[in-house]
């Protein structure tokens, strides 16, 4: 009975050194990105920029938290009457639409 041998092509250094490229690439990507991608890493911004829009409270909605955005809608009519009050209240839906912003990016809950 005769041996059989099976020779492979010794693999090409160019080839191996174009999959560390990607993979070194790719590595720095998601570390820039923290594991969301491009999408989960301006979420954040986007809801923040969209809560700075006064009286709307969109960024509530842009983060699929209708009620909460609805709610905020209801509770600004009445600090209206106190421009201080109101301020806050838009400032910090802003922040707080930045911060759920952040937790459907790490899948937490919100």
């Amino acid at each position: 009975m005769d041996d059989m041998v099976v020779q492979f092509p010794a693999p090409d250094k160019s080839q191996l050194s174009d999959r560390r490229d990607v993979r070194f690439i790719r590595e720095v990507w998601r570390q820039i990105t923290f594991g969301v991608g491009a999408w989960g890493t301006l979420r954040p911004l986007v809801a923040a920029l969209l809560a700075a829009i006064p009286f709307l409270f969109l960024g509530h909605h842009f983060n699929r938290q209708h009620r909460r955005g609805f709610d905020w809608f209801l509770l600004q009519i009445p600090l209206a009457l106190t421009l201080i009050l109101w301020v806050g209240l838009w400032l910090f839906s802003i922040y707080d639409a930045w911060s759920a912003a952040t937790k459907v990016g790490t899948d937490a809950e919100i």
